[in-house]
């Protein structure tokens, strides 16, 4: 049975949602990235960058033990492995998958997770870098906004794995001070996707762990502080 090291957070789900629509058995390995599970032997054995989520497939390639990181990646082996389901066939589609999922993985992790960080939680509130980083998010929204327009789903006519990474990330916009209504586009796919049973499913994995309340100072070093730059 897969292993899936992971925690709560819009990148765990990615993979939580991708393992239900595929029909996958799998274990969940909580990492509770708060109290500072991250960086543990165990899960530094897996991954050297202490992020989640991380896979192990007990039945890898040449049928041996195969542990991953980076979650599109790991998107992209389950896809793969179970004859190429949820990234299209057809050229076209698939480079356009390909193309979606590299935009949220340079684009829209990194640039809303900078937005929570200085919007949420900084101790410092710095305008430059919450107004720059508000921005860039809005801006985000309008790309996605411009493709959904013209497009049922991120890569065409099929839903694909890049729905599959894009979406947990555009969940909770509100918490962003986004409102969905004004990209509408958007708004109808996010609303289509939050429909699907698997997708429930999926961001319901380890719910029961997710934050809640104001960040400790415990929790904040092991997010953000030394801890996360000590040499191992």
């Amino acid at each position: 049975m897969l292993e899936v090291w992971s925690w709560p957070t819009p990148n765990g789900h990615k993979v939580h949602i991708a393992l239900e629509e595929l029909g996958l058995d799998y274990k969940v390995t909580p990492v509770n990235i708060g109290a500072g599970d991250q960086f543990k032997p165990e899960f530094l054995k897996i991954t050297p960058n202490h992020r989640i989520p991380a896979i192990v497939d007990p039945d890898g390639p040449g049928g041996k033990p195969f542990t991953l990181f980076e979650s599109a990646a790991i998107l992209i082996y389950l896809s793969e492995k179970n004859g190429g389901k949820l990234i299209p066939k057809d050229p076209i589609g698939r480079y356009k998958c390909l193309e979606w999922m590299m935009f949220q993985m340079g684009g829209v992790g990194p640039m809303f997770g900078q937005w929570n960080h200085f919007a949420s939680y900084a101790v410092e509130k710095i305008p430059y870098a919450i107004e720059r980083y508000t921005s860039e998010v809005k801006r985000l929204h309008r790309v996605l906004e411009h493709r959904l327009a013209e497009s049922h789903w991120l890569a065409g006519d099929e839903y694909s794995m890049a729905d599959i990474i894009t979406f947990p990330w555009i969940r909770g916009a509100e918490q962003r001070n986004i409102d969905l209504a004004d990209y509408p586009s958007v708004k109808r796919w996010h609303d289509e996707m939050a429909a699907r049973p698997a997708v429930q499913r999926g961001v319901a994995v380890l719910a029961d762990k997710s934050w809640r309340g104001p960040i400790t100072d415990a929790e904040r070093e092991n997010y953000f502080g030394a801890t996360q730059f000590a040499a191992r």
